[in-house]
């Protein structure tokens, strides 16, 4: 591993429940709307909340269960992220490439139709399946960290660019309606009857979402090599810093403590004074996680005169989309990458009333960017914890120009 080798970000995309394409997740991040979620139209969804924020038909007809969503909304989002970088399958298929995708339920439709039966197939195969319809060969890993697989699968592909052994590798994460996760958050008592609420004195939950996040991650030598660097347009990112942690102290809660979810931020972050512009919080809605993650935040960053950890603006992106599983951080990781290039965070979905314990920034107008570095993170079941940093320009040097030496 070559931790010296330069990786950037060279395209995005996005399919949410505002619609496909990163540009339709921008518009609706300056709209900031409230979404309110909807009834998944599965009559044997007997739980109190079936509430979830469904994409939009594409061409699926309606919420068919035996339709593969999650991989048509993987195989959407690479497609654009692949023209966002002025690649194709043919460039792809010169170069040594991989796919790695997270995701919390894989491809659960087939398996969740009517009451189950004989037929079973193994949900973890987005991966295979977009490499297969790209006519990859290389390397093709689905990642099943909980909810902060999206971000995972990025630290994957970075090590895979570092180590040598891809030199393009598309990355990111993907869910679709489960029964079976929608009924397991029921039990647990943790859907909000109302929105996903971020940070809100009354929040009651989370609320779940389908969507995918895909980015294209290469070495910076070979996206010089193909002249992406040559635009200086600002499009192309540095993925800064991957970092990852397990505390492995409760089936569901992170450890009070908070001591690997600092750990993962500092390791993504890399040396101090540790210097963001934003913020993309895990922020789901629970009880717990907003006030640890809001604690946290202030400590990694600091309080700030006024409290609000330093005055680094927060970006709620799960007040927007509710919470997209596996997704979601791969999502967090684009919206930083729309914050970046437009150098403007968005205005959040306003907060009836925030809660007191919760000590961070959330602007309800859009502010200027003032550090060109956004720090997104995601925590999942098991005490999976990963923050991914990104950055207008390599770590310590412009990714523009220069040599590979």
């Amino acid at each position: 591993m070559n931790a010296e080798v330069e990786v950037v970000v060279t395209g995005v995309g996005a399919v949410t429940c505002h619609g496909v394409g990163a540009g339709e997740l921008w518009r609706a991040m300056t709209a900031a709307g409230t979404r309110l979620p909807d009834r998944p139209a599965d009559p044997l969804a007997l739980m109190d909340l079936p509430l979830i924020n469904l994409v939009p038909d594409l061409d699926l007809p309606g919420l068919d269960l035996t339709s593969e969503r999650a991989t048509r909304f993987a195989s959407l989002a690479a497609a654009e992220a692949l023209a966002d970088a002025g690649l194709d399958a043919g460039a792809l298929d010169a170069v040594r490439s991989a796919v790695v995708l997270g995701s919390c339920m894989g491809e659960p439709g087939v398996n969740e139709r009517g009451r189950g039966g004989a037929r079973w197939e193994p949900p973890f195969r987005l991966a295979s399946a977009l490499a297969d319809e790209l006519g990859l060969f290389g390397t093709a890993v689905d990642v099943a960290n909980a909810c902060a697989a999206g971000a995972y699968a990025l630290g994957v592909a970075m090590d895979l660019v570092r180590a040598g052994e891809a030199d393009v590798v598309i990355a990111g994460g993907s869910d679709a309606y489960s029964r079976v996760a929608l009924g397991c958050f029921n039990r647990l008592g943790a859907v909000d009857p109302e929105r996903c609420r971020p940070f809100e004195s009354d929040r009651a939950g989370t609320v779940f979402a389908e969507g995918a996040g895909v980015l294209v991650v290469e070495s910076a030598a070979h996206a010089r090599a193909r002249g992406a660097l040559d635009l200086g347009d600002g499009r192309v990112l540095s993925l800064g810093g991957v970092g990852w942690s397990c505390d492995g102290d409760h089936p569901t809660a992170p450890r009070e403590d908070g001591e690997h979810i600092v750990r993962a931020m500092r390791r993504a972050l890399g040396e101090p004074p540790y210097d963001v512009g934003c913020v993309v919080p895990h922020g789901t809605g629970t009880r717990l996680n907003d006030v640890l993650e809001s604690r946290l935040l202030r400590r990694v960053l600091g309080a700030g005169a006024d409290g609000r950890a330093g005055r680094v603006p927060l970006y709620s992106l799960k007040a927007l989309l509710g919470h997209a599983g596996g997704a979601s951080a791969a999502l967090g990781v684009v919206a930083g990458a729309l914050i970046l290039r437009h150098g403007v965070v968005p205005g959040n979905v306003p907060v009836k009333e925030q809660d007191p314990e919760c000590e961070v920034w959330l602007p309800e107008g859009a502010v200027p960017l003032p550090v060109r570095r956004v720090l997104v993170n995601a925590y999942g079941f098991g005490g999976n914890n990963a923050s991914v940093v990104l950055a207008a320009e390599a770590e310590g040097s412009s990714i523009v120009g220069g040599s590979d030496a």
